[in-house]
Protein backbone atom coordinates (compact mmCIF):
# COMPACT_ATOMS: atom_id res chain seq x y z
CA UNK A 1 0.00 0.00 0.00
CA UNK A 2 2.41 2.33 0.83
CA UNK A 3 4.23 1.63 -2.30
CA UNK A 4 1.13 2.43 -4.36
CA UNK A 5 0.62 5.48 -2.59
CA UNK A 6 4.16 6.75 -3.03
CA UNK A 7 3.60 5.86 -7.01
CA UNK A 8 0.45 7.74 -7.39
CA UNK A 9 1.79 10.78 -5.48
CA UNK A 10 4.48 10.94 -8.03
CA UNK A 11 2.19 10.88 -11.08
CA UNK A 12 -0.10 13.59 -9.20
CA UNK A 13 3.30 15.64 -9.18
CA UNK A 14 4.31 14.50 -12.79
CA UNK A 15 1.72 15.81 -14.02
CA UNK A 16 1.22 18.85 -12.40
CA UNK A 17 4.56 19.26 -13.95
CA UNK A 18 3.81 18.60 -17.17
CA UNK A 19 0.70 21.00 -17.39
CA UNK A 20 3.02 23.74 -15.65
CA UNK A 21 5.28 23.02 -18.40
CA UNK A 22 2.70 23.08 -20.87
CA UNK A 23 1.24 25.78 -20.42
CA UNK A 24 4.63 28.00 -20.15
CA UNK A 25 5.85 26.27 -23.55
CA UNK A 26 2.07 26.78 -25.22
CA UNK A 27 2.62 29.57 -28.05
CA UNK A 28 0.46 32.88 -27.15
CA UNK A 29 -2.60 33.67 -29.48
CA UNK A 30 -3.33 36.98 -30.65
CA UNK A 31 -5.15 39.17 -28.35
CA UNK A 32 -7.74 39.76 -31.12
CA UNK A 33 -9.08 36.20 -31.10
CA UNK A 34 -11.18 35.90 -28.62
CA UNK A 35 -12.75 31.93 -29.34
CA UNK A 36 -9.01 31.41 -28.95
CA UNK A 37 -9.08 33.12 -25.44
CA UNK A 38 -12.62 31.38 -24.46
CA UNK A 39 -11.04 28.03 -25.29
CA UNK A 40 -7.74 28.79 -23.49
CA UNK A 41 -10.18 29.91 -20.92
CA UNK A 42 -11.99 26.86 -20.47
CA UNK A 43 -8.64 24.14 -20.59
CA UNK A 44 -6.88 26.48 -18.35
CA UNK A 45 -9.92 25.72 -16.16
CA UNK A 46 -10.35 22.14 -16.95
CA UNK A 47 -6.41 22.27 -16.10
CA UNK A 48 -6.91 24.00 -12.78
CA UNK A 49 -10.01 21.01 -11.78
CA UNK A 50 -7.80 18.60 -12.68
CA UNK A 51 -5.26 20.13 -10.85
CA UNK A 52 -7.34 21.23 -7.61
CA UNK A 53 -8.32 17.44 -8.15
CA UNK A 54 -5.17 15.60 -8.02
CA UNK A 55 -4.14 18.27 -5.27
CA UNK A 56 -6.86 16.44 -3.35
CA UNK A 57 -5.93 13.23 -4.22
CA UNK A 58 -2.44 14.17 -2.93
CA UNK A 59 -3.54 15.50 -0.08
CA UNK A 60 -5.63 12.60 0.71
CA UNK A 61 -2.65 10.23 0.00
CA UNK A 62 -0.44 12.24 2.11
CA UNK A 63 -2.82 12.03 5.43
CA UNK A 64 -3.42 8.41 4.28
CA UNK A 65 0.53 7.85 4.15
CA UNK A 66 1.51 9.72 7.11
CA UNK A 67 -1.63 8.10 9.26
CA UNK A 68 0.55 4.45 8.05
CA UNK A 69 3.32 5.86 8.36
CA UNK A 70 2.83 6.76 11.97
CA UNK A 71 0.81 3.56 12.95
CA UNK A 72 4.16 2.08 11.41
CA UNK A 73 6.33 4.01 13.77
CA UNK A 74 4.51 3.39 16.71
CA UNK A 75 4.17 -0.58 16.16
CA UNK A 76 8.29 -0.34 15.78
CA UNK A 77 8.84 1.74 18.69
CA UNK A 78 6.60 -0.42 20.64
CA UNK A 79 8.58 -3.59 19.15
CA UNK A 80 11.66 -1.68 20.04
CA UNK A 81 11.04 -0.64 23.36
CA UNK A 82 9.60 -4.15 24.82
CA UNK A 83 12.97 -5.32 22.73
CA UNK A 84 15.01 -3.20 24.82
CA UNK A 85 13.08 -3.59 27.65
CA UNK A 86 13.71 -7.47 27.55
CA UNK A 87 16.97 -6.69 26.55
CA UNK A 88 17.61 -4.54 29.57
CA UNK A 89 16.46 -7.30 32.28
CA UNK A 90 18.31 -9.80 30.78
CA UNK A 91 21.67 -7.88 30.83
CA UNK A 92 20.44 -6.55 34.51
CA UNK A 93 20.23 -10.47 35.32
CA UNK A 94 23.27 -11.47 33.69
CA UNK A 95 24.82 -8.55 35.38
CA UNK A 96 23.87 -9.82 38.88
CA UNK A 97 24.67 -13.63 38.21
CA UNK A 98 28.03 -12.21 37.07
CA UNK A 99 28.13 -10.41 40.37
CA UNK A 100 27.64 -13.48 42.04
CA UNK A 101 30.27 -15.36 40.77
CA UNK A 102 32.72 -12.63 41.33
CA UNK A 103 31.73 -12.44 44.83
CA UNK A 104 32.57 -16.18 44.62
CA UNK A 105 35.92 -15.54 42.78
CA UNK A 106 36.71 -13.25 45.41
CA UNK A 107 35.93 -15.14 48.39
CA UNK A 108 38.15 -17.79 46.74
CA UNK A 109 41.30 -15.60 46.11
CA UNK A 110 40.87 -14.69 49.84
CA UNK A 111 41.34 -17.98 50.73
CA UNK A 112 43.94 -18.81 48.61
CA UNK A 113 45.87 -15.97 49.15
CA UNK A 114 45.02 -16.73 53.28
CA UNK A 115 46.22 -19.90 52.55
CA UNK A 116 49.29 -18.95 50.55
CA UNK A 117 50.08 -16.96 53.71
CA UNK A 118 49.33 -19.74 56.53
CA UNK A 119 51.62 -22.10 53.87
CA UNK A 120 54.52 -19.53 53.92
CA UNK A 121 54.06 -19.04 57.79
CA UNK A 122 54.33 -22.84 58.23
CA UNK A 123 57.18 -22.90 55.82
CA UNK A 124 59.39 -20.54 58.10
CA UNK A 125 58.19 -22.57 60.99
CA UNK A 126 59.35 -25.10 59.48
CA UNK A 127 62.28 -23.68 58.33
CA UNK A 128 63.25 -22.90 61.92
CA UNK A 129 64.60 -25.71 63.65
CA UNK A 130 63.47 -24.16 67.06
CA UNK A 131 60.41 -22.91 65.82
CA UNK A 132 59.86 -26.51 63.99
CA UNK A 133 60.51 -28.34 67.32
CA UNK A 134 58.15 -25.86 69.10
CA UNK A 135 55.43 -26.95 66.06
CA UNK A 136 55.57 -30.81 66.48
CA UNK A 137 55.28 -30.44 70.45
CA UNK A 138 51.99 -28.08 70.20
CA UNK A 139 50.61 -30.46 67.82
CA UNK A 140 51.33 -33.41 69.77
CA UNK A 141 50.15 -31.51 73.43
CA UNK A 142 46.59 -30.75 71.17
CA UNK A 143 46.03 -34.41 70.57
CA UNK A 144 47.07 -35.46 74.30
CA UNK A 145 44.63 -32.47 75.28
CA UNK A 146 41.90 -33.64 73.04
CA UNK A 147 41.68 -37.37 74.17
CA UNK A 148 42.57 -37.55 77.85
CA UNK A 149 41.97 -35.69 81.05
CA UNK A 150 44.39 -33.69 83.09
CA UNK A 151 44.92 -36.16 85.50
CA UNK A 152 46.18 -39.17 82.44
CA UNK A 153 49.23 -37.17 81.18
CA UNK A 154 51.54 -34.50 82.20
CA UNK A 155 53.86 -32.16 80.31
CA UNK A 156 57.86 -32.36 81.01
CA UNK A 157 57.33 -35.02 83.76
CA UNK A 158 60.67 -35.34 85.66
CA UNK A 159 61.70 -39.21 85.79
CA UNK A 160 63.90 -40.70 88.45
CA UNK A 161 66.98 -39.90 85.88
CA UNK A 162 66.68 -36.51 86.10
CA UNK A 163 65.42 -37.10 82.24
CA UNK A 164 62.43 -34.42 81.08
CA UNK A 165 60.24 -36.08 78.08
CA UNK A 166 58.21 -34.01 76.36
CA UNK A 167 54.97 -36.41 77.34
CA UNK A 168 54.21 -38.64 79.92
CA UNK A 169 50.78 -40.45 79.89
CA UNK A 170 49.76 -42.36 82.84
CA UNK A 171 48.27 -46.23 82.34
CA UNK A 172 46.41 -48.08 84.74
CA UNK A 173 49.58 -49.40 86.43
CA UNK A 174 50.83 -46.06 86.96
CA UNK A 175 53.85 -46.86 84.55
CA UNK A 176 54.33 -43.93 82.64
CA UNK A 177 53.92 -43.92 78.67
CA UNK A 178 56.78 -41.50 77.38
CA UNK A 179 56.41 -39.18 73.87
CA UNK A 180 58.58 -37.74 72.03
CA UNK A 181 57.64 -34.76 69.98
CA UNK A 182 61.63 -33.66 69.22
CA UNK A 183 61.76 -35.51 65.07
CA UNK A 184 64.45 -34.17 63.36
CA UNK A 185 63.42 -32.94 60.20
CA UNK A 186 66.71 -31.20 58.56
CA UNK A 187 67.32 -34.08 56.66
CA UNK A 188 64.23 -35.19 55.15
CA UNK A 189 63.67 -31.56 54.25
CA UNK A 190 66.87 -31.76 52.36
CA UNK A 191 65.95 -34.50 51.42
CA UNK A 192 63.02 -33.11 49.46
CA UNK A 193 65.16 -30.17 48.47
CA UNK A 194 67.54 -31.97 46.70
CA UNK A 195 67.76 -31.46 42.78
CA UNK A 196 70.47 -34.27 41.85
CA UNK A 197 71.08 -38.08 42.76
CA UNK A 198 74.13 -36.97 44.99
CA UNK A 199 72.24 -34.44 46.87
CA UNK A 200 69.47 -36.82 47.41
CA UNK A 201 72.12 -39.35 48.28
CA UNK A 202 74.06 -37.83 50.93
CA UNK A 203 70.31 -36.23 52.37
CA UNK A 204 69.00 -39.89 52.53
CA UNK A 205 72.20 -40.47 54.55
CA UNK A 206 71.86 -37.91 56.92
CA UNK A 207 67.97 -39.03 57.54
CA UNK A 208 69.00 -42.72 58.41
CA UNK A 209 72.03 -41.21 60.96
CA UNK A 210 70.06 -38.34 62.81
CA UNK A 211 66.76 -40.99 63.23
CA UNK A 212 68.88 -43.87 64.67
CA UNK A 213 70.69 -41.36 66.54
CA UNK A 214 67.43 -40.08 67.91
CA UNK A 215 65.76 -43.62 68.44
CA UNK A 216 68.67 -44.62 70.46
CA UNK A 217 68.45 -41.51 72.59
CA UNK A 218 65.09 -41.97 72.95
CA UNK A 219 65.86 -45.55 74.29
CA UNK A 220 68.25 -44.81 76.84
CA UNK A 221 67.02 -41.59 78.44
CA UNK A 222 63.05 -42.81 78.71
CA UNK A 223 63.20 -46.25 78.77
CA UNK A 224 63.83 -47.25 82.50
CA UNK A 225 62.75 -50.64 83.33
CA UNK A 226 59.93 -50.49 86.37
CA UNK A 227 59.57 -46.78 86.11
CA UNK A 228 58.56 -46.62 82.36
CA UNK A 229 56.68 -48.52 79.92
CA UNK A 230 58.49 -51.26 77.70
CA UNK A 231 57.91 -49.12 74.89
CA UNK A 232 57.80 -45.21 74.11
CA UNK A 233 56.42 -43.07 71.13
CA UNK A 234 58.56 -40.88 68.55
CA UNK A 235 55.85 -38.36 67.36
CA UNK A 236 56.86 -37.72 63.61
CA UNK A 237 54.34 -34.18 63.18
CA UNK A 238 53.76 -34.87 59.53
CA UNK A 239 52.01 -37.81 57.60
CA UNK A 240 53.46 -37.26 54.21
CA UNK A 241 57.41 -37.85 56.47
CA UNK A 242 55.56 -41.05 58.27
CA UNK A 243 54.82 -42.33 54.70
CA UNK A 244 58.04 -41.21 53.75
CA UNK A 245 60.29 -43.11 55.79
CA UNK A 246 57.80 -46.26 55.74
CA UNK A 247 57.93 -46.24 52.05
CA UNK A 248 61.98 -45.49 51.49
CA UNK A 249 63.54 -45.72 54.94
CA UNK A 250 62.07 -49.52 56.25
CA UNK A 251 65.63 -50.45 57.69
CA UNK A 252 65.01 -47.41 60.28
CA UNK A 253 61.45 -48.31 61.00
CA UNK A 254 62.78 -52.20 61.73
CA UNK A 255 65.57 -50.34 64.15
CA UNK A 256 62.88 -48.44 66.18
CA UNK A 257 61.07 -51.56 66.48
CA UNK A 258 63.94 -53.68 67.88
CA UNK A 259 64.46 -50.52 70.36
CA UNK A 260 60.98 -50.34 71.71
CA UNK A 261 60.48 -46.89 70.02
CA UNK A 262 57.20 -46.73 67.88
CA UNK A 263 57.53 -44.07 65.37
CA UNK A 264 53.79 -42.75 65.48
CA UNK A 265 52.26 -39.92 62.77
CA UNK A 266 49.16 -37.79 64.30
CA UNK A 267 46.42 -40.24 63.10
CA UNK A 268 48.45 -43.07 64.58
CA UNK A 269 48.86 -40.76 68.27
CA UNK A 270 45.37 -40.19 67.91
CA UNK A 271 44.24 -44.20 67.64
CA UNK A 272 46.77 -44.71 70.69
CA UNK A 273 45.28 -41.95 72.65
CA UNK A 274 41.97 -43.65 72.11
CA UNK A 275 43.20 -47.23 72.90
CA UNK A 276 44.64 -45.81 76.54
CA UNK A 277 41.18 -43.58 76.97
CA UNK A 278 39.26 -47.21 76.59
CA UNK A 279 42.48 -48.95 78.95
CA UNK A 280 41.64 -46.43 81.17
CA UNK A 281 38.02 -46.75 81.24
CA UNK A 282 37.95 -50.55 81.71
CA UNK A 283 40.43 -50.31 84.55
CA UNK A 284 38.16 -48.02 86.29
CA UNK A 285 35.78 -50.21 85.75
CA UNK A 286 37.14 -53.03 87.32
CA UNK A 287 37.83 -50.93 90.55
CA UNK A 288 34.28 -50.29 90.68
CA UNK A 289 33.72 -54.35 90.41
CA UNK A 290 36.42 -54.65 93.21
CA UNK A 291 34.23 -52.37 95.28
CA UNK A 292 31.34 -53.97 94.45
CA UNK A 293 32.83 -57.25 95.44
CA UNK A 294 33.96 -56.04 98.41
CA UNK A 295 30.71 -54.42 99.58
CA UNK A 296 28.66 -57.61 98.40
CA UNK A 297 30.96 -59.56 101.39
CA UNK A 298 30.72 -57.26 103.62
CA UNK A 299 26.70 -57.23 103.18
CA UNK A 300 26.64 -61.23 102.96
CA UNK A 301 28.73 -61.59 106.18
CA UNK A 302 25.66 -59.06 107.54
CA UNK A 303 23.01 -61.22 106.20
CA UNK A 304 24.98 -64.66 107.71
CA UNK A 305 24.66 -62.40 111.05
CA UNK A 306 21.15 -61.53 110.62
CA UNK A 307 20.40 -65.28 110.06
CA UNK A 308 22.02 -67.13 113.34
CA UNK A 309 20.21 -63.95 115.35
CA UNK A 310 17.10 -65.09 114.04
CA UNK A 311 17.50 -68.83 114.88
CA UNK A 312 18.31 -67.72 118.10
CA UNK A 313 15.23 -65.80 118.54
CA UNK A 314 13.30 -68.69 117.20
CA UNK A 315 14.74 -71.04 119.61
CA UNK A 316 13.75 -68.26 122.63
CA UNK A 317 9.83 -68.68 120.79
CA UNK A 318 10.30 -72.69 121.09
CA UNK A 319 11.42 -72.46 124.74
CA UNK A 320 8.63 -70.10 125.56
CA UNK A 321 6.07 -72.22 123.56
CA UNK A 322 7.32 -75.60 125.47
CA UNK A 323 6.65 -73.48 128.98
CA UNK A 324 3.42 -72.51 128.62
CA UNK A 325 2.36 -75.71 127.13
CA UNK A 326 3.92 -77.33 130.82
CA UNK A 327 1.99 -74.53 132.29
CA UNK A 328 -1.07 -75.36 130.96
CA UNK A 329 -0.85 -79.55 131.99
CA UNK A 330 -0.46 -78.37 135.40
CA UNK A 331 -3.61 -76.51 134.88
CA UNK A 332 -5.50 -79.07 133.63
CA UNK A 333 -4.51 -81.59 136.16
CA UNK A 334 -6.04 -78.93 138.90
CA UNK A 335 -8.57 -78.56 137.32
CA UNK A 336 -9.65 -82.59 137.33
CA UNK A 337 -8.63 -82.89 140.85
CA UNK A 338 -10.57 -80.28 142.19
CA UNK A 339 -13.35 -81.45 139.88
CA UNK A 340 -13.41 -85.06 141.59
CA UNK A 341 -13.39 -83.42 145.28
CA UNK A 342 -16.25 -81.28 144.43
CA UNK A 343 -17.98 -84.85 143.28
CA UNK A 344 -17.30 -86.19 146.92
CA UNK A 345 -20.33 -87.25 149.03
CA UNK A 346 -19.23 -86.46 153.06
CA UNK A 347 -21.12 -88.09 156.09
CA UNK A 348 -24.37 -86.64 158.15
CA UNK A 349 -21.58 -85.40 161.00
CA UNK A 350 -19.12 -84.22 158.36
CA UNK A 351 -22.11 -82.70 156.90
CA UNK A 352 -23.22 -80.73 159.43
CA UNK A 353 -19.42 -79.65 160.26
CA UNK A 354 -19.30 -79.40 156.42
CA UNK A 355 -22.98 -76.82 156.82
CA UNK A 356 -20.65 -74.54 159.61
CA UNK A 357 -18.13 -74.75 157.34
CA UNK A 358 -18.16 -71.78 154.40
CA UNK A 359 -17.42 -73.26 150.97
CA UNK A 360 -13.99 -71.94 149.73
CA UNK A 361 -14.87 -70.36 146.40
CA UNK A 362 -13.95 -72.41 143.05
CA UNK A 363 -11.78 -70.80 140.49
CA UNK A 364 -10.91 -72.36 137.31
CA UNK A 365 -7.77 -71.80 136.53
CA UNK A 366 -7.52 -71.55 132.42
CA UNK A 367 -4.34 -71.01 130.21
CA UNK A 368 -3.47 -67.05 129.70
CA UNK A 369 -5.07 -66.26 133.52
CA UNK A 370 -2.51 -65.85 136.38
Amino acid sequence: METALLVALGLVVGLGIAAFAFFIARPRTAPTDPMADTLADQRIAELGARVQQMGDLLGKAQVQLQTTVNERLDAVTQRLGQSMQTSTQHTVENLQKLNERLAVIDNAQKNLTELTTQVTSLRDVLSNKQARGAFGQGRMESIVQDGLPKSAYEFQHTLKNGKRPDCVVFLPDQRPLVIDAKFPLEAVTALREGKTDDERKLAAQRVRQDVTKHIVDIAEKYLIPGETQDIALMFVPSESVYAELHDGFDDIVQKAYRAQVMLVSPTLLMLAIQVIQQIQKDARMREAADSIRTEVGVMMKDVKLLGERVRKLQQHFNQSSDDVRQVLISVEKIEKRSDRIAQVELGSGEEEEASNVIAAPMFKIEAGNP
